[in-house]
């Protein structure tokens, strides 16, 4: 199972999972048509579906301009506000796809439909891979958008904490330098931190992606995943983990620094445009 990376927008993932036997693939997250319909035919695979994770326009955008070119493309995801939508799944719902087995997991907080997506191919080696969303975060997670702290807990250490250690995550965003410079301040001695954040820097310098990351390293320097643990509940003076995530969710919000932190309606404006500059270079518009 091989899983092309694809850098759209201003940080955010798509991706393209082909099984190399068939050469069938399935999209994730499909913002951009254009672009990953050229990543189809550079990749020479049969683009089969798109998996969705949530219906913000950032993470859906191009599933209607796909369907139009791809007639027989089936649309997945969980939220009835997702464009292009023609199969709703539900939490635990296992699909096939030739050799590529997914599971649904239903993961509501960032908003109240998202999905993660778990794969995993027959009689392969290779690790298997979650696919997450704007929920798990390399080294952080998603802003509470439509959910609750006791959502989040539940997503990030119930339902994804209870995969395999080393499930390899691909995230829908690149913010991991970001995240773990607010890790650092919530555990400023914590060396794994110290060392995932160098290394994402290094990476960032090179315009390099810092996905996937694995399960067992978030649990290591992602706070998020490290709610009962002591020095993060010191951090933010509550003893349960669900207080904790709260705590967390509100410091994290209003963690700025001068060169990497807008306001939140400035990022969500900036995506608009570029999602329009994108409908527009689709349509032949310079």
């Amino acid at each position: 199972m091989k899983v092309k990376v694809i850098s759209v927008l201003d940080d955010n993932y798509m991706y393209l999972v082909i099984e190399e036997q068939t050469r069938d693939a399935i999209a994730v997250d499909a913002s951009v048509a254009k672009k990953l319909k050229e990543i189809v035919q550079k990749e020479s695979v049969n683009l089969k579906a798109i998996l969705t994770t949530h219906h913000h326009l950032d993470h859906c955008r191009g599933n209607v301009d796909l369907l139009q070119q791809f007639p027989e493309l089936q649309v997945y995801g969980a939220d009835d506000r997702i464009g292009g939508l023609t199969h709703r799944v539900m939490h635990n719902q296992e699909m096939k796809f030739g050799a590529i087995n997914v599971k649904c997991l239903f993961t509501p907080c960032h908003t109240s439909g998202h999905i993660c997506y778990f794969m995993r191919e027959d009689d392969c080696p290779d690790a298997p891979a979650l696919f997450s969303g704007d929920t798990l975060f390399i080294g952080g997670c998603g802003i509470f958008y439509e959910g609750t702290a006791e959502q989040m807990y539940r997503n990030l250490i119930d339902t994804i904490g209870s995969l395999p250690g080393d499930t390899k995550i691909f995230c829908g965003h690149e913010n991991t330098v970001r995240n773990l410079k607010f890790a650092l301040k919530v555990e400023p001695d914590n060396e794994k931190v110290k060392e995932k954040l160098a290394w994402a820097k290094a990476r960032d310098d090179d315009d390099i992606p810092t996905v996937p990351s694995s399960l067992e390293e978030e649990f290591l320097y992602n706070p998020f995943m490290r709610v009962r643990e002591e020095a993060v509940k010191k951090f933010t003076g509550k003893t349960d983990p669900v207080d904790v995530m709260r705590i967390l969710r509100k410091e994290k919000d209003s963690f700025k620094k001068p060169k990497d932190r807008l306001p939140i309606p400035t990022i969500l404006a900036f995506q608009f445009c570029l999602l329009n500059q994108s409908s527009s270079t689709e349509n032949g518009a310079e």
